[in-house]
């Protein structure tokens, strides 16, 4: 069971590679808690002296775009560490310099609640501390999700607040060894979310973002017409509340270099799509409607808890995630924490 922290996290040594990073200006380390995939995960730059202003850094990573990339999607996260990253708009910097196309928090179906703080940064969750962030891909309960994710940790916690990443290549192949038929299930028949949304935002919930902001609509009527062009079934509640459920998606995908992958938000929805308005258990099905079962989620869960690796968040630090290989979530925290998001399409 991966530890959680009801402490302050231990202050762990870098360990130093053998292997020689073909990237210049960062050196690779290790942290004690990483996981083995055949390569470490995740990937963990330090960065050198050379990289001492921002500037500095949006050059860099520039410049090194294309292998950083490829290193991304061989390990599916890579976290640097000693940037000189001091604010929202240094990360943002970052963030452009990468050249990648934005993927708007405005314009997607994320149930999640967030403030901009540029047009590209926004806040990771806005839920209180308390409440954990079940592991997920970012946006898979919907039809349209992200390619990437960028991380900033602009204030670490003084206790808690780790945010979980795990390999869900890893996760499937644990699953077709313990739940071979629940694969077979999953792989054939898809699944199917709902959620209740409110109608207006709920800062309690993981989940809380109101209907007319997840769905970029003013009215009911064009509310009801959004969601009829997606697929989706939906249900007025009395508190002007919408209930929605999703068309069928797929729980398992292929990726390019033909590795296969449990990308779905079963874990998340299964633990924590809990509030006043939703039921966790009654929030995910197969794709014929039929309920999945209990004892299966629960091998699902205790083998992402297994294979996840979570981040020890310092100031500074910035994380880049392949939303299509790793799940992340956040663990409950103590003191304040900031951590901010950008989203790559």
């Amino acid at each position: 069971m991966t530890q959680r922290y009801s402490a302050k996290p231990p202050s762990i040594p870098f360990i130093q590679y053998t292997i020689k990073t073909m990237i210049p200006a960062v050196q690779e380390v290790a942290l004690a808690q990483q996981l083995n995939h055949g390569t470490s995960f995740p990937l963990i730059y330090r960065a050198e002296a050379e990289l001492q202003d921002i500037d500095a850094v949006a050059a860099w990573v520039q410049a090194n775009q294309q292998p950083l990339l490829e290193q991304l999607a061989e390990r599916g996260a890579i976290l640097f560490r000693g940037l000189p990253a001091r604010s929202d708009l240094d990360f943002d910097r970052v963030v452009q310099s990468l050249g990648l196309a934005n993927f708007s928090y405005a314009e997607s179906l994320s149930n999640a609640v967030r403030k901009n703080r540029t047009e590209r940064v926004f806040t990771a969750n806005e839920a209180p501390p308390e409440v954990e962030i079940y592991l997920h891909h970012e946006m898979a309960q919907t039809p349209v999700y992200p390619s990437k994710l960028m991380f900033y940790c602009e204030l670490a916690p003084s206790s808690g607040g780790a945010t979980p990443l795990c390999r869900s290549d890893a996760v499937l192949s644990v699953l077709e060894e313990r739940a071979p038929e629940f694969v077979r299930r999953c792989e054939q028949e898809g699944v199917r979310y709902t959620n209740v949304m409110p109608a207006s935002a709920d800062l309690a919930s993981g989940q809380g973002r109101s209907w007319q902001s997840t769905l970029s609509v003013a009215t009911k009527a064009e509310a009801e017409t959004r969601l009829s062009a997606l697929g989706y079934g939906f249900e007025w509640m009395a508190d002007d509340s919408l209930q929605a459920t999703t068309p069928v998606l797929p729980a398992i995908r292929s990726l390019d270099d033909g590795r296969r992958v449990f990308f779905n938000q079963l874990i998340a929805a299964f633990r924590g799509w809990q509030d006043a308005r939703n039921q966790a258990s009654k929030s995910v099905s197969f794709g014929d409607g039929q309920a999945i079962e209990e004892r299966d989620m629960r091998i699902v869960c205790d083998a992402g808890e297994e294979l996840t690796f979570d981040v020890p968040w310092q100031t500074g630090d910035i994380a880049l995630v392949d939303n299509f290989l790793v799940m992340h979530g956040r663990r409950p925290f103590q003191g304040k924490r900031r951590v901010l998001a950008s989203l790559f399409a």
